[in-house]
């Protein structure tokens, strides 16, 4: 299960049933939990701590320092959930203490697809899909189930809530709030993600109540604040329209909106 040419430091912790293909480099500090999978070429530095049945494929670095100015070589871990798949080229970078949290958390049953970049100090959600060349700056937030595609870049300190659509080619320079679809460069609020919403198994009446909350915050001329107030009801009764109302409200640089519109 352990190729020869592969380099594993004495201080590293190997799970059960175990892969390590040829020329992988495993640095100390390095967990990796029962049926993890190291397809060839693969760097993890630590401290590192890779969940259960973690799949990473060829020429991805995984948990090394960040390149950040600011960084001083301070202790700073890396956390990947169970089941989640790196492919091919990943660049992940471990978390730094100045204006950040010490920790990069990737959660479970992820897929990074190809070149994919997730900087320092990123708290990655459940079930998140972000496609080939798809970026993420130091301090980013990402909640469950989020999508995004190809090229789309986020900078630091922005929060991209669950159930959002980053379409393909996208700079988002907002934060996003949860079910929603952002576009363009620099991208801008497209609607809800409507067919995401339906995969999450959110009945016709979620999704009618979402849909009332979007038109509020969205189509009805009110600012921010007065739109939240409006939709007090809907938050009672929908824990849909709680978790977009609370996506909007965490909002510290201010949530994306419709093209041509400010804050």
């Amino acid at each position: 299960m352990i190729h020869p040419t592969a380099i594993i430091d004495p201080d590293a912790v190997l799970g059960q049933n175990v892969e390590v293909g040829p020329y992988c480099v495993i640095g100390p500090g390095v967990v990796l939990g029962d049926n993890v999978v190291l397809k060839s070429h693969v760097v993890v530095r630590g401290p590192s701590n890779i969940g259960n049945g973690v799949q990473i494929y060829q020429f991805a670095t995984v948990g090394e320092d960040t390149p950040a100015l600011a960084y001083e070589g301070e202790e700073s871990v890396l956390e990947v959930g169970e089941d989640t798949i790196i492919r091919e080229g990943v660049t992940i970078h471990r978390g730094m203490a100045k204006r950040g949290i010490q920790k990069t958390i990737i959660g479970s049953n992820c897929l990074l697809m190809a070149y994919v970049h997730v900087g320092h100090d990123c708290i990655v959600g459940n079930n998140v899909i972000m496609a080939n060349n798809a970026s993420l700056s130091g301090h980013v937030e990402v909640g469950d189930f989020a999508n995004f595609g190809g090229y789309s870049g986020i900078p630091q300190f922005r929060k991209i809530g669950a159930c959002t659509h980053i379409a393909g080619m996208s700079l988002v320079t907002k934060d996003v709030p949860a079910y929603m679809t952002v576009a363009g460069n620099p991208a801008s609020a497209v609607g809800l993600n409507v067919e995401g919403i339906k995969r999450r198994g959110v009945n016709s009446e979620g999704r009618l109540a979402l849909k009332q909350a979007h038109k509020l915050v969205y189509r009805s001329g009110l600012r921010v604040a007065e739109a939240i107030a409006q939709m007090a009801e809907l938050r009672i009764n929908h824990p849909e329209v709680e978790v977009f109302a609370q996506s909007i409200e965490a909002s510290d640089v201010g949530i994306i909106r419709g093209s041509g519109r400010g804050d």
